[in-house]
């Protein structure tokens, strides 16, 4: 079981910035990938950020915005989120994935969640 716990979260002007942190239970170099979600009153849960061993990957709306980096002495994982605009509010979620050996399967882990609130 890997337990992840965000903070960070906030309220903020539009054309302002943030530090989300996603602080992983287990030594995140053990984790496949860690991302971070965020989900729009009413909308659906969206992929924001990855990063892996020799990867990152954003989304489109976030792409020169939005940096994803991690501190493997503190198992945490960082969203950068620069240029903040009323479209990013929402409520963020970090999730990993890890290989179990026992079922052959990734298990995803999921935070409960931070919200960001950004006012125009």
């Amino acid at each position: 079981q890997v337990q992840l716990v965000e903070s960070g979260g906030g309220l903020v002007q539009a054309g302002g910035s943030l530090r989300l942190s996603c602080t992983a239970s287990a030594n995140i170099f053990t984790l496949n990938t860690i991302s971070w979600f965020r989900q729009a009153p009413g909308k659906q849960r969206d992929l924001v950020a990855t990063i892996a061993t020799s990867r990152t990957d954003y989304a489109d709306s976030v792409k020169g915005r939005f940096t994803i980096s991690r501190d493997g002495a503190k198992n945490t994982v960082y969203l950068q989120m620069d240029r903040l605009n009323a479209e990013d509010t929402g409520v963020y979620y970090c999730r990993a994935d890890r290989w179990d050996r026992a079922t052959m399967s990734l298990i995803d882990y999921w935070g409960q969640g931070t919200q960001v609130t950004v006012s125009s």
